[in-house]
């Protein structure tokens, strides 16, 4: 497996701190309540056991599962959007409404409440992304957690999720209640 050079690490860690600070610009998290993470070329085995070094966040298990059961997966954005959770909490399906959400999200999986940092929310959630046919899981009460090939993939994920989330809002309180984007027509959509 190929290691990263000193320069692409720095790439990394600059894309990292972009998206932490855009998540927070765009009302996706509040100060450094979120975590995004990546997975570096070089890591051949993912240990969910702590080591030494800085202290991890509360949601290291969290994107520990969801790694082990989506290889495919190399970055993890877990942020705390309003409008998500807000509707969810209701009861609400969020709906995709434009292209955009039906292309880059297609689908989401729902947990009920778990604590932060628990064993119970780290492996409900993944095996709500397991099957690749969700690639955004609502944590019920609590967050997101959107799943991409890399930290902009993820990113872009999570903010059309969020998006959608508020389209059905405003949809909502003009009082529709089931416009979603044409089904006949997500076959023809090419899903990232």
């Amino acid at each position: 497996m190929e290691t990263l050079t000193d320069e692409q690490t720095a790439g990394q860690l600059d894309e990292l701190i972009a998206v932490g600070g855009q998540s927070v610009r765009q009302g996706l998290a509040q100060g450094s309540g979120g975590t995004v993470r990546v997975l570096g070329q070089d890591v051949t085995r993912l240990s969910a056991t702590y080591r030494s070094g800085p202290t991890p966040s509360s949601e290291w298990k969290l994107h520990s599962a969801i790694y082990a059961r989506r290889p495919d997966a190399r970055a993890v954005i877990h942020l705390h959007p309003q409008y998500s959770l807000l509707l969810t909490a209701l009861g609400h399906r969020i709906r995709f409404i434009t292209q955009d959400h039906a292309y880059y999200v297609g689908s989401y999986g729902q947990t009920k409440y778990y604590t932060n940092g628990s064993d119970e929310l780290a492996e409900t959630a993944a095996a709500e992304v397991a099957d690749g046919r969700h690639n955004v899981v609502v944590l019920g009460h609590h967050g997101i957690a959107a799943l991409g090939e890399t930290v902009e993939s993820a990113f872009r994920r999570a903010l059309n999720f969020e998006e959608a989330a508020i389209m059905t809002y405003r949809a909502l309180l003009l009082g529709d209640r089931d416009s979603v984007f044409p089904p006949e027509e997500l076959a023809k959509l090419h899903h990232h």
